[in-house]
């Protein structure tokens, strides 16, 4: 599942990009931004580059200009895939950076978020971030869930999703290729009291929202529109 596209085009990490800060929250490091007087958060759940990627920062920026508590945990724990590291391919880095711990670990920061009085929560995840997203959307733990490029996001995952979903995809990927999405659509299409929106962005390649190339306008502005896409979702089902 984990294959070579999952990796593409890595970003240059930065613990000092974006306009937010870091702190502790549900006992994770987290990127936050916006402010936490707002009484409504998005949770970002990163790809395998983790929370110090920049474009992922300037989404969460983003995001928070809209009015809301955004938070970017480090879910992998200082440890994102690092494709230079050749004694620990993506495969065996997955062994011991698996879904089902993200899942366990972002419960315990919609749990924080709660306990500071901020809800609704919505929830975007990032290809490996999409499995954790999808996992909490099974559940009333968030009120609204966003997958961009999901990764490992299976047809049975979709059958028991509980709340309002959007499924970006790209029109070239190998984890979650068009024909599946249009099964998740189909499946979604058939719970007429769980709200959908699924899309499939033309001539462009997973991981595409957050690891496009700056200099390539047309990827740039499909990013932007995807960006939007999951703002209005969030506008929709959590303001």
């Amino acid at each position: 599942m984990a294959g070579p596209q999952c990796c593409e085009n890595p970003p240059a990490l930065s613990s000092s990009s974006g306009h937010g800060s870091i702190l502790e929250l549900g006992g994770l490091k987290t990127y936050v931004s916006g402010s936490s007087n707002s009484k409504h958060a998005i949770l970002l759940i990163s790809d395998v580059y983790g929370y110090e990627a920049p474009n992922l920062r300037k989404l969460a920026d983003k995001v928070a200009a809209g009015g809301y508590y955004v938070v970017v945990p480090d879910f992998l724990y200082g440890d994102p895939y690092n494709p230079e590291n050749k004694e620990k391919p993506i495969q065996v880095w997955i062994q011991s950076h698996g879904t089902d711990k993200g899942f366990e670990d972002a419960k315990q920061v919609i749990a924080a978020l709660k306990e500071k009085g901020i809800s609704p929560i919505g929830a975007a995840g990032f290809c490996w971030g999409g499995k954790v997203v999808v996992e909490l959307a099974k559940s009333d733990s968030i009120q609204s869930a966003v997958l961009l490029h999901p990764s490992f996001v299976s047809v049975d995952d979709i059958k028991e999703v509980k709340v309002p979903i959007a499924i970006l995809g790209a029109e070239i990927d190998q984890l979650s290729p068009p024909e599946l999405v249009k099964q998740f659509e189909e499946i979604l299409s058939s719970k007429p009291e769980v709200d959908r929106f699924v899309k499939i962005y033309p001539g462009v390649s997973h991981g595409w929202t957050v690891r496009y190339n700056v200099e390539d306008k047309k990827t740039v502005q499909s990013a932007e529109e995807a960006h939007q896409d999951m703002l209005d979702w969030f506008t929709k089902h959590v303001k």
